[in-house]
């Protein structure tokens, strides 16, 4: 998948558990283990928001497109 998903990246750089977010955001811990492994399809610009506003950072931070030509590339 092109989409991926720095959320673990974010967690460690603000040094904040996983249990914490999903608590401040509202979501279940299941709900954010998906989300950090990239298995879920899409997400809702509102949890995006709340993920953005606990971590104080850009929704770029925590989402970056990659082709499968840079992929395979190793880019």
């Amino acid at each position: 998948m092109p989409i991926i998903v720095n959320l673990d990246i974010m967690l460690a750089k603000r040094k904040v558990r996983g249990k914490e977010l999903a608590e401040k955001v509202g979501i279940s811990e299941q709900n954010l283990s998906l989300l950090r492994t990239g298995k879920v399809k899409g997400v809702r610009f509102a949890t995006l928001e709340r993920i953005c506003d606990v971590l104080q950072c850009q929704p770029g931070d925590i989402l970056e497109y990659q082709s499968e030509e840079d992929k395979k590339r190793g880019y």
